[in-house]
């Protein structure tokens, strides 16, 4: 009897539609029988201790570097992005996961709490431990960075991972799966399980414990939804509406390059990247001409061609597309590009100014190479602006002397002073938003202990003549409970 073909699906090359590759579908029992295998494979991880993850960890960052070519140029076929971005991509991604083999130890330390004048006879400390089986879904605009920064770090703190890429860039997540293969001691501590919107929706149901989402803010809400359900916790990783804050006293030339750039790299698919620009009216007319001037040297195109490639997924191109006809029609002037920048799969860079706030293409994620500049009478008014929105992921602040005031009012996850995207690649500091762009931390200590319990123990170390934790305590030890309460207020804790 013939045995049944798995479904399956392929993956295209957004220039062109040609398809790359055909990958399974994993159906909700497929994912079922994974997940058994990886929490077998757990504790077995887990037993190898630290220093054996280490080595494990490192022998993947070097067999990824030195096939750098080789997985750069798959990120460039499945997403259209330069050569030159995706190695870059895989480099920081590489240092990720070094830097979380190098420190899981000594941030999952067990750490130890004064227990406080009542129970001075206790020792108390708080172990961490891994959570189990993490489930990982990732995005296609950063096939390897994004997902490789749960995926290192909770493969560091002990847990095992299984991995749902993206339809648009499954050969990435495959190819993750297959070199750590290569230098993992046993099967399952890490698989790829590859298939489309349903296969993310088992997932989010399984019998995991914890699942990473990175994605859009309405499909976040969908899979913490889900994950709910099994009283499953989620790190939620979601959509911005980067503001760039530009003071009086900024270098504006290197604030436009950096600004340009992070609007207009990967095509503008970058959830960090510049979106809103409020600079001070006295800098305003310098700065919007040089975003002119360098929005001339510009363009999209393949890799080897252009600046930046496609729109990886086709449905984004009408965005983009309403949100500049609706930035024109809400009051603002494009001086550079306009509706006919559009021309799938591509989107040449456009530069819009004087765009009011209530504009959906000011309220709402365009994620393409699109950048709006208004001007501001001062920074109280920038930041102001820059915190109406309802995401609070990223900004960045260009001012030699006001940059941390300024930035210690924004809400947001992350900000960078005089520079751009630079927290995304150190890695020992969180990466995260707060409101609709997301909840939990990835990257550094905090990323690591997302993946981790706190487990506390107290010890009896000697035996108090008082009988606190006792039917038999009496009047006098209930006084001076209170006596002591009273006096300490917490001191001596």
């Amino acid at each position: 009897m013939a045995t049944k073909q798995r479904p399956s699906f392929d993956s295209h090359n957004p220039i062109n539609g040609d398809a790359i590759g055909t990958y399974p579908i994993f159906s909700k029992s497929d994912i079922a029988d994974v997940v058994i295998r990886a929490r077998i494979a757990t504790v077995k991880w887990q037993r190898i201790g630290f220093s054996a993850r280490k080595q494990v960890l490192l022998a993947w960052s070097s067999l990824i570097m030195k096939r750098i070519e080789q997985i750069a140029e798959l990120i460039s076929r499945e997403t259209g992005k330069p050569m030159s971005d995706a190695r870059l991509e895989v480099s920081i991604a590489v240092n990720h996961i070094e830097w979380a083999a190098r420190h899981a130890d000594s941030i999952m330390r067990t750490s130890f709490r004064r227990p406080g004048l009542l129970m001075a006879n206790m020792a108390a400390t708080v172990e961490r431990s891994p959570l189990g089986v993490i489930g990982v879904i990732g995005p296609w605009n950063y096939p390897i960075f994004t997902p490789v920064g749960s995926i290192s770090y909770a493969l560091a703190a002990g847990n095992s991972v299984l991995f749902k890429p993206s339809e648009y860039s499954p050969g990435v997540g495959m190819w993750l799966e297959e070199s750590f293969n290569e230098v993992a001691p046993f099967a399952d501590i890490f698989t790829t399980i590859t298939g489309l919107a349903e296969t993310g929706s088992a997932l989010c149901v399984s019998e995991i414990d914890k699942l990473s989402f990175t994605g859009s803010t309405r499909t976040a809400k969908l899979v913490a939804a889900q994950c709910a359900s099994a009283m499953i916790p989620v790190v939620l990783e979601c959509g911005g509406k980067d503001p760039v804050i530009v003071a009086a006293d900024a270098d504006i030339k290197r604030a436009v390059d950096a600004t340009m750039w992070s609007a207009m790299a990967n095509a503008g698919q970058s959830c960090i990247g510049a979106e809103r620009v409020y600079v001070d009216e006295k800098v305003a007319d310098e700065f919007i001409a040089r975003a002119v001037e360098l929005a001339s040297t510009i363009h999209a195109g393949g890799p080897g061609e252009g600046n930046y490639g496609p729109a990886t997924m086709p449905s984004q191109i009408k965005v983009i597309s309403s949100h500049i006809k609706a930035a024109i029609a809400d009051g603002g002037t494009c001086v550079y590009g306009g509706p006919q920048s559009v021309k799938s799969p591509y989107v040449q860079p456009v530069v819009l100014v004087n765009v009011p706030e209530s504009s959906v293409a000011m309220r709402e994620e365009t994620f393409g190479p699109i950048i709006i500049i208004n001007r501001v009478a001062t920074m109280r008014e920038a930041i102001d602006l820059s915190n109406a929105s309802r995401f609070g992921l990223g900004a960045n602040v260009w001012s030699k002397r006001q940059g941390k005031k300024i930035a210690s009012q924004l809400q947001c996850g992350m900000v960078a002073i005089n520079s751009t995207f630079a927290f995304a690649a150190i890695a020992s500091v969180p990466f995260g938003g707060v409101k609709d762009s997301g909840s939990g931390r990835v990257h550094g200590p905090e990323g690591l202990l997302e993946y981790t319990f706190a487990r506390t123990v107290v010890r009896t170390r000697f035996h108090l003549p008082l009988k606190l934790l006792s039917f038999k305590r009496r009047p006098r030890e209930d006084a001076l409970v209170i006596k002591l309460t009273k006096l300490l207020k917490g001191r001596l804790s």
